[in-house]
């Protein structure tokens, strides 16, 4: 397999790279200067530059199991208006090297958002002839219920926040007012080889993604950590991070049940080489790739 798929069992993961930059992240983890990331060695050279920025990327993974092929987040998207300068309107070559991986829009079966948030539904839908349409039209969307709930209860509130309420105008709901989204449970099976976890506090239905098949086992995280410093350092919170106490609970209990085991863990946001295996270090933990 090359730098961007991975084998478990009789599984394929893909990864499919939109954005992948250093520095930004810091505003995002506040916690995360640049002389403490330097004192974290082994975040060098794949996760760090030698000034200290943090690397990161936005990809999607796709999954290839025996009888489907499923999505997991959707990156940011062509054409969407948004706050960030760096994200407003972006015309990426995203949806060619779909293409070019061998994947085509109209045979994907289900598309798996871990969490609503921007850099995740983007390429739920596309633009085309001024409308937004589903951009997999034969898939099933799959979002959280009580994901979904949330955000489309805080669409009435007056702090709902104007880019969220853009968020879901172009990304979320044109595909559920097609008609082609399953509300799921956090706990909810895709298929016999892929399955959702839990994993609150970024959000408050976030949800990763188990791929177990023929005794190997893979998992994607989604956001409820968006940088490897935070294996070293599980306190240090996004800005993002909707409750900031659960968020640390989460990372503490999956790294506990990560950690010196056989499963692949893989970062919607880890800059390549992206996977690699948890490791106990101390009373914290590191990457190992």
């Amino acid at each position: 397999m090359n730098g961007n798929q991975w084998r478990i069992g009789d599984v394929k993961i893909t990864r499919l790279i939109e954005i992948e930059m250093a520095g930004g992240l810091g505003r995002i983890i506040p916690d995360a200067k640049r002389e403490r990331l330097l004192g974290i060695p082994w975040l060098r050279p794949h996760f760090i530059d030698e000034v200290g920025r943090m690397i990161a990327s936005i990809h999607m993974f796709v999954i290839e199991t025996p009888d489907r092929r499923v999505i997991v987040d959707t990156c940011v998207g062509n054409d969407k208006p948004r706050e960030a300068p760096a994200w407003n309107l972006m015309q990426t070559k995203f949806m060619d090297d779909f293409a070019a991986a061998g994947f085509r829009t109209d045979a994907i079966d289900n598309v798996l958002c871990t969490h609503l948030h921007i850099d995740h539904v983007g390429w739920n839908t596309m633009l085309r002839d001024g409308q937004w349409v589903p951009t997999f039209p034969n898939a099933r969307y799959l979002y959280g219920k009580t994901e979904f709930e949330h955000w489309r209860a805080a669409e009435s509130t007056p702090d709902g926040g104007r880019e969220n309420l853009q968020v879901m105008a172009d990304s979320v709901l044109p595909v559920w007012e097609a008609g082609l989204v399953d509300l799921v449970a956090t706990d909810h099976r895709i298929c016999p080889e892929v399955r959702l976890i839990s994993t609150p506090g970024h959000t408050p239905g976030h949800v990763s993604v188990m791929i177990e098949s023929q005794g190997a086992s893979a998992f994607i995280t989604g956001d409820f950590l968006h940088h490897p410093c935070q294996f070293a350092h599980p306190q240090w919170c996004s800005n993002f991070d909707h409750h900031r106490e659960q968020a640390v609970a989460t990372r503490i209990d999956m790294f506990g049940k990560l950690a010196d085991g056989p499963t692949l863990v893989l970062g919607p946001h880890f800059a390549t080489p992206t996977a690699g295996h948890l490791k106990r270090d101390g009373e914290a933990w590191r990457f190992e790739v």
